[in-house]
């Protein structure tokens, strides 16, 4: 008796479990159109500002020296605040507001960005993006599929990702070419690191919570999966331009 329900219910198991591999694949494709989305939006805006009038309310030109105005400056800290804002008030938002913060920020982001095109040519631009993005979308596949339990070393990343950002401050006073240049290698490998850990961490964080959401906290928990995912790639974007990017000759 024991060993013939046993064996009935493996296909109402097997058919719960790929009921649960479908959702899980819709949900990390949610996530993947929202992070794809914000950085197109992002580089829409960053071209924008760099090539038109709007260059002259972000940033004045001395010469060929390019320096923020009161709204340039305001547009590089306010990402911060947003991610903030979003972090901590996720739980508290509504799922509109979530939505409509995540909007803002990548277009701030684009405003923030927007000065890498004074500093390299717009090939070099486009030729590292498109760098990052192969990079990026293999680290994450691996993420994704990999056996391997990468919360192990979550600890030792987000150290690391401390560690960044108070070498990256000291680094402001110093000017030490050979720190940039470390801090720039730590920085790519990094946020390879972190791309495949947020990976994993979404995928496994879906298969323990789904049943436990309803349509609104889900979908906020995607916006907010895509932030993650979505810094990781504008980070390791920035560390990839300080090796490869070509300077434009007005910045030699």
């Amino acid at each position: 008796m024991f060993s013939r329900d046993y064996q009935s219910s493996q296909p109402y198991a097997g058919a719960q479990q790929a009921a649960l591999d479908t959702e899980l694949r819709s949900y990390m494709l949610r996530v993947y159109n929202w992070m794809a989305s914000g950085l197109l939006l992002t580089a829409i805006v960053a071209y924008a500002i760099a090539n038109t009038s709007l260059r002259h309310i972000f940033f004045r030109e001395d010469g060929y020296a390019i320096h923020p105005t009161g709204l340039g400056l305001l547009a590089m800290i306010a990402p911060l605040g947003f991610v903030m804002v979003m972090s901590f008030g996720v739980n508290r938002l509504s799922r509109q507001a979530v939505q409509t913060l995540f909007w803002v920020f990548c277009a701030v982001m684009g405003a923030s960005l927007s000065s890498i095109f004074f500093v390299y040519t717009d090939v070099s631009v486009a030729r590292v993006f498109l760098v990052t993005a192969g990079t990026f979308a293999g680290t994450s596949l691996w993420g994704y599929v990999t056996k391997a339990d990468l919360s192990r070393f979550g600890s030792f990343l987000m150290m690391g990702l401390i560690g960044l950002i108070v070498a990256s401050i000291v680094n402001m006073f110093m000017h030490s070419a050979a720190m940039y240049f470390v801090i720039s290698l730590v920085g790519v490998f990094l946020f390879i690191g972190l791309t495949a850990f947020d990976t994993q961490r979404i995928k496994m964080t879906y298969l323990q919570f789904a049943q436990y959401e309803g349509a609104d906290e889900a979908a906020k928990r995607s916006v907010y999966d895509a932030l993650n995912l979505y810094l990781n790639f504008i980070n390791l974007f920035q560390f990839l331009l300080q090796f490869m990017g070509v300077r434009s000759s007005s910045n030699d």
